[in-house]
């Protein structure tokens, strides 16, 4: 492929064509530019959580909650590999553009939705538009830093998706109680417009253009196995069809001649979206397995559990985006100070091992939660639950990115997210089937047990939101509390398992030493002004001085290499 300059201001091509510099101050001013992007994408992940039952409710869908965050998912995990081999091939800058656009239009469609089905589907659309965010924020920083002091960055990036997962609740509850759920999306369009603004003027990356044929097809038959598998899972879940019914397995049979398919196509193909060699590489297979089986148990907990927390324990919208704030704090604590600490010794393969055991724990302790379990025991439990997180999220990506090379690492970082995506589109299509299903039955019988026809039973489970429960008698009111206990605790136990899979995985991950060069430099895109000689690598660029931090003792990495350098490896 050929690489066309760019304008060190704008990104856009310019007179200026000597390779970028990478130097403190401009490394942070582009991780500002993907930490305003991270924030847009993961915020509003959990945004919707505490407004759930008031937006089900009002728009009827309750039966069909679990489609709200699914579609979101199925979207996010469509576009990954589209993101993340486009970002390889043709640059990133514009694609992050892209992503914030599509992201902040989709959100002012969701807020003007007036029916269950139109939300869904601008929630479909934001998804398309926060995979990219996602992956190439990642990418990014592989680009512009070295693996062996990625772990600084890739942790307070991990930190935005903790501090979302409360501020996402907590805004969530604030405009359910104070205004409307519709503020749920209306709060991003200035978000994302300082976003698009900050990534416009400060986002300097060179671009491309492909030099080989782009594999359509295979885009095509990833997207349609995709979809197919979770439309089986969601087929398999629901009351109406069931796992025995025709059209599960016509799902099912779907998913498997596309997969087959898109096998075929890759092993052929000038340039694949996912190039199969990568599953030769046995590093970063099995951190993409473990990024899988810890999606699928992640995010349905995470879906669920302020909802649990309104309708069983009683708490309003903003007091159970509050009874997040120790799972952000734990994942805060853990992301942020492992990746100091594998900056500094370079190893890393402790944390996931650590992460998915106190992960499973928290699991096990949330399968005691009852409508009359304490809420400081709640905060405990979800504390822990964040600790093990922040061990594992972001130390496998840099793992995944450290064991590839420099220029397939837009293309590994999406496979990793893709599966881990995956992951979590069928636990929460899964499991949320349970959760509802049980739900729909408990709370009919509620209904039912208080003189309500069938037809009367089922209108309200329909529309029953934290409002109407506050509305109705005490016998009735404590039964839907019950209801709701029943319903969800139980189905932690289905998610234990997989975290335990997660570990043994985590015990057989290999410690290989980290790269000390960024994936621009290795490219040849950019000269390291950080490490290097940085007076030079400017003169060598043709370009003033850009408040170029002091040069270290190491020596500059030449600008044509073509592979990582590694820093040694101590461990055992």
């Amino acid at each position: 492929m050929s690489i066309t300059a760019e304008s060190p201001r704008t990104g856009r091509p310019g007179r200026d064509t000597g390779p970028l510099v990478l130097t403190h101050r401009r490394i942070w001013i582009i991780f500002g530019a993907l930490i305003a992007g991270m924030l847009l994408s993961s915020l509003d992940q959990t945004i919707v959580s505490t407004a759930m039952p008031t937006i089900v409710g009002q728009l009827g869908g309750v039966e069909h909650q679990a489609w709200i965050t699914t579609a979101y998912l199925l979207a996010t995990t469509i576009v990954m590999p589209i993101y993340g081999k486009f970002g390889d091939v043709l640059g990133r800058r514009n694609l992050f553009l892209i992503a914030i656009g599509l992201f902040t239009v989709a959100s002012l469609g969701a807020a003007l939705a007036d029916s269950f089905w139109v939300f869904v589907v601008f929630r479909a659309i934001q998804g398309l538009g926060g995979g990219g965010l996602m992956i190439l924020s990642q990418a990014i920083i592989a680009d512009i830093v070295p693996a062996s002091e990625r772990g600084k960055y890739m942790g307070p990036l991990g930190a935005i998706f903790g501090l979302s997962a409360v501020a996402g609740p907590l805004l969530g509850g604030f405009f359910v109680d104070h205004l409307t759920w519709q503020w749920a999306f209306y709060i991003n369009i200035p978000v994302g417009v300082i976003a698009f603004a900050i990534a416009w003027f400060a986002l300097t990356l060179p671009s491309k253009k492909a030099t080989k044929r782009i594999d359509v097809l295979g885009v095509v038959l990833l997207s349609a196995a995709t979809t197919c598998l979770i439309f089986f899972t969601e087929f398999g879940g629901n009351k109406d069809h069931g796992w025995d019914a025709l059209e599960t397995w016509a799902w099912f049979a779907g998913m498997a001649i596309a997969v087959l398919g898109f096998i075929a196509v890759e092993r052929r193909a000038e340039d694949p979206i996912i190039p199969l060699s990568l599953f030769r590489n046995p590093v970063f297979v099995n951190a993409t397995a473990i990024g899988l089986t810890l999606g699928l148990g992640m995010f349905a907990a995470i879906a669920f559990v302020p909802t649990f927390l309104q309708m069983s324990s009683g708490t309003s919208a903003a007091q159970s985006g509050l009874l997040m704030l120790p799972m952000m704090a734990g994942l805060m604590l853990t992301a942020i100070g492992s990746g100091i600490l594998i900056s500094r010794t370079g190893h890393y393969r402790s944390y996931p091992i650590a992460g998915t055991l106190i992960t499973a724990a928290a699991m096990l302790a949330m399968t005691t939660l009852a409508a009359d379990t304490p809420l400081w025991l709640i905060c405990v439990y979800l504390f822990v639950f964040g600790v093990g997180l922040g061990c594992i999220m972001q130390v496998i990506v840099l793992v995944v990115q450290n064991a590839v090379d420099p220029a397939d690492v837009g293309t590994a970082t999406s496979t990793n997210n893709y599966f881990r995506e995956v992951g979590a589109s069928l636990g929460v299509a899964v499991f949320g089937a349970i959760f509802t299903n049980n739900l729909t039955t408990n709370l009919t019988d509620v209904f039912a047990a208080s003189g309500a026809s069938a037809a009367q039973a089922g209108q309200a489970t329909a529309s029953l939101d934290p409002q109407t429960l506050n509305s109705l008698p005490g016998p009735v009111r404590d039964g839907i509390v019950g209801a709701y206990a029943d319903s969800l605790a139980p189905v932690f136990w289905y998610l234990i398992p997989f975290l335990l899979l997660a570990f043994v995985l985590a015990l057989f991950l290999k410690q290989i030493p980290l790269s000390d060069v960024a994936g621009m430099v290795a490219r040849g895109e950019a000269i390291d002004g950080v490490h290097g000689q940085p007076d030079a690598a400017e003169a060598e660029a043709g370009r003033t001085p850009d408040a170029v931090a002091p040069a270290t003792s190491r020596p500059a990495e030449p600008a044509a290499s073509t592979g990582p350098r590694h820093r040694a490896n101590t461990s055992s």
